[in-house]
């Protein structure tokens, strides 16, 4: 048996608002869209399908419901500021090697945007 593909749900009470954070902020390109569901994926990516199991986020944090790595933090840091969208946990350097913030999403989960 192999994993092939590991997707989390994040429950909304209106799908299609999705579409402003994810696609519009994070890029990612609207896969499947049956109205109860939306997908978003980032096309042309080869990635290893993961899952995280924490009891923290680092550094105190929560565990976000997400980690999304982007090639460039810094400059999804200023579209999420231009934009007005809550960041619970500012731009940061960790000392494990990441640049990383903390955003809400439209339905308040807590995403956590890096790169390496």
């Amino acid at each position: 048996m192999a994993v092939k593909r590991i997707v989390s749900n994040l429950y909304a009470p209106d799908p299609k608002a999705a579409s402003a954070f994810y696609a519009d902020l994070l890029g990612l390109e609207l896969m499947m869209d049956h109205g109860w569901i939306l997908t978003f994926a980032a096309q042309g990516q080869t990635a290893m399908p993961q899952v995280g199991v924490a009891s923290e986020g680092g550094n105190g944090t929560p565990v976000p419901v997400l980690s999304i790595e982007v090639d460039d933090v810094d400059a999804v840091y200023a579209q999420a500021r231009e934009k007005g969208v809550e960041v619970v946990y500012d731009i940061t350097d960790e000392p494990w090697g990441v640049r990383r913030f903390y955003l809400r999403d439209p339905f308040g989960n807590v995403i956590n945007i890096l790169s390496h």
